[in-house]
């Protein structure tokens, strides 16, 4: 079958906006962080109902104002953060698949719950693929943030494809838990008892520092540790800096630091930090390792 080339225009966009895939993998050793979605969880959801290859590259939005124009027909699917969504100005649900004829336009109002929400596409956009990714990222990728008018490639047969809903449905109710599994990092034994009390018993609030790179909570950990030698680092690592800041690190971070690493979030709940808003409350929920 026979697939054009087809776009998707951007009419408008807030800050955040920017295509995603699984990331960059293998890479860390020159010092490239991983990227790709913030959420793996709904990235994943959205490709398994298109039928598109697990690694197909998906928009990310985390902003409302967001509208966008089809130029060609295709079959596209919602998830993450619960929105108002509109087609053509008429409310659809933003969760699940969505057929679009040409011309069609889709705009994502208020986050009523979560702060990440994907757009995937038949056959995943179509951006340049850079070290075996399509991940937007600042000084690898030529665009790291969408812009106004910007026009974002996807492929088309010119019809739309034949599809069935599906029975499953999104779940949301996991962005209000505030328990969220965590496992003790490398350096959690250099932490004194009081210290330790603190971060297994205590409750922490997501700061308005949130982005791509990291999340700082509110709270101090009140710390002596010196600085350590550079180690590597991943995405969910938690630093304690020489201040008593907790920083979560997340996908665009860096891959090294001298913090103490006191923990590390497996991937699942990653996902579930992706979509906390500033204000909101978290507590560590302890793993055997």
């Amino acid at each position: 079958m026979i697939k054009d080339p087809a776009y998707l225009k951007i009419l408008k966009t807030g800050p955040g906006t920017s295509v995603q895939d699984l990331g960059r993998i293998g890479f860390s050793q020159f010092g490239v962080p991983y990227s790709g979605a913030m959420d793996h969880k709904a990235f994943s959801w959205i490709n398994h109902l298109l039928k598109n290859k697990e690694y197909d590259a998906v928009l990310e939005i985390s902003q409302p104002g967001f509208k966008a124009e089809f130029d060609s027909p295709t079959l596209i699917c919602l998830a993450g953060a619960k929105v108002d969504c509109n087609l053509n100005g008429k409310p659809v649900s933003s969760f699940g698949l969505i057929p679009i004829v040409e011309g069609d336009t889709i705009e994502i109002g208020a986050f009523l719950q979560g702060s990440i929400l994907y757009l995937g596409i038949k056959g995943g956009f179509q951006t340049d693929e850079i070290l075996e990714s399509k991940s937007w990222y600042q000084g690898i990728t030529a665009e790291y943030t969408a812009r106004k008018n910007a026009l974002i490639p996807y492929f088309t047969t010119q019809e739309i494809p034949s599809f069935t809903n599906s029975k499953a449905k999104w779940n949301t109710s996991g962005f209000e838990k505030e328990a969220i599994n965590v496992y003790p990092g490398p350096d959690w034994e250099l932490l004194d008892k009081k210290s330790q009390k603190q971060l297994s018993e205590g409750s922490f609030t997501i700061s308005n520092l949130k982005n791509r790179m990291a999340i700082q909570l509110e709270e101090l950990i009140p710390n002596s540790l010196p600085e350590l030698a550079t180690a590597p680092v991943f995405p969910g690592t938690v630093q304690l800096t020489s201040g008593g800041k907790l920083i979560i690190l997340m996908r665009d971070a860096q891959v090294t630091g001298g913090y103490p690493r006191i923990l590390q979030f497996p991937e699942e709940s990653l996902s579930v930090l992706a979509q906390k808003k500033p204000s909101q409350k978290i507590r560590f929920s302890f793993l055997k390792v």
